[in-house]
């Protein structure tokens, strides 16, 4: 299973919405966790947010709770993410992952816990 394409970034001003989305193909989809990372200029890629393969568990950083909605749609091979309320310090670029299967689902979730990365997509929140 790997990702294919990643779309919804752009401009948005603060205190606006955007919707990411992304695919993956080549596997069993519905098996796998999914999450979103991001990573600013000159900084890490951080966690955002993930879902669990059973479609309700959701993990979020502390960063982005109350404000991203991440679901999936298992019959589209689709995971999204839902931002509501930017900040200029969510300006990065986002990117989804494939949860390796061994890994331990939780909002501490590393790069390490990703076995396959998409494109990603540059959010830009202007103030």
């Amino acid at each position: 299973l790997r990702c294919s394409w990643a779309s919804g970034g752009g401009l948005v001003q603060a205190g606006g919405s955007l919707r990411l989305s992304c695919a993956a193909s080549g596997g069993a989809f519905s098996t796998y966790g999914m999450a979103w990372f991001r990573q600013a200029p000159g900084n890490e890629r951080e966690f955002v947010a993930a879902i669990h393969r059973n479609g309700w568990t959701r993990y979020y950083a502390d960063s982005v709770k109350g404000r991203f909605a991440v679901s999936r749609d298992n019959a589209k091979n689709t995971v999204s993410s839902q931002m509501n309320s930017l900040k200029p310090k969510d300006t990065a670029v986002y990117y989804c992952g494939i949860i390796l299967e061994r890994a331990w689902m939780s909002n501490s979730l590393s790069v390490n816990d990703i076995q396959s990365w998409g494109k990603g997509t540059q959010v830009t929140v202007s103030s």
